[in-house]
């Protein structure tokens, strides 16, 4: 049976939504079957049309599905991406996850596999820390947190972030190594999802 991932993402300008597709690519090289999901945008559209690169991706990924609380459900893994926002999540996904308390309170968040990832303007503009935020939230949730650590070269080659694929925000999008490591991480959770779902048959 084929192990079931939501990969759940916010994005302004796309540097996220194409790390979050190269994920979602990974996971499904693995085997695994893959919901694709962004969380509703909080911003008036006023400031959406104000920013080019922000109103164009808008429009380029309207026919993707808004995330729900029945994705977490149905998924034996979640992986979330957020640009990051002063070293923090954005808020349009604090929002999403700030509605998961009914789930949490039934433990049907428990036991499955979470990992997270991120982009950032500059090579030291909080990835990291934005990525531990999640992880402070998948704690409490009883996940079980799967970082890519260094345990390949595509770590290393997209600037070796240990706890979750990032870019450098740029105009042109992640670079090819960026999205590599990705792919890696989407591949590397349905591994231990995998294992996760075998041990309870």
């Amino acid at each position: 049976m084929a192990v079931k991932v939501a990969v759940i993402y916010y994005s302004a300008t796309g540097n996220v939504y194409r790390l979050a597709r190269a994920v979602e690519e990974g996971a499904r090289e693995a085997g695994a079957e893959v919901r694709l999901r962004k969380v509703r945008e909080l911003a008036p559209q006023e400031a959406i049309k104000s920013n080019r690169g922000w109103y164009e991706h808008s429009l380029e990924t309207q026919d993707v599905p808004e995330a729900s609380l029945e994705d977490l459900e149905w998924a034996d893994a979640f992986v979330f991406g957020t640009p990051t926002r002063f070293g923090n999540v954005s808020a349009q996904l604090k929002q999403f996850l700030d509605t998961t308390g009914p789930l949490w309170a039934e433990g049907k968040l428990a036991d499955k596999v979470a990992s997270a990832f991120t982009s950032a303007q500059n090579a030291h503009g909080g990835q990291e820390t934005t990525i531990a935020t999640l992880y402070n939230v998948f704690a409490h949730w009883g996940t079980v947190i799967v970082p890519p650590g260094y345990t390949a070269q595509e770590v290393f080659e997209a600037g070796g972030n240990p706890y979750g694929a990032s870019s450098t925000g740029r105009e042109e999008g992640p670079t090819g190594e960026e999205l590599a490591a990705a792919r890696y991480q989407g591949r590397r959770v349905v591994e231990k999802a995998a294992a996760l779902v075998r041990s309870r048959v």
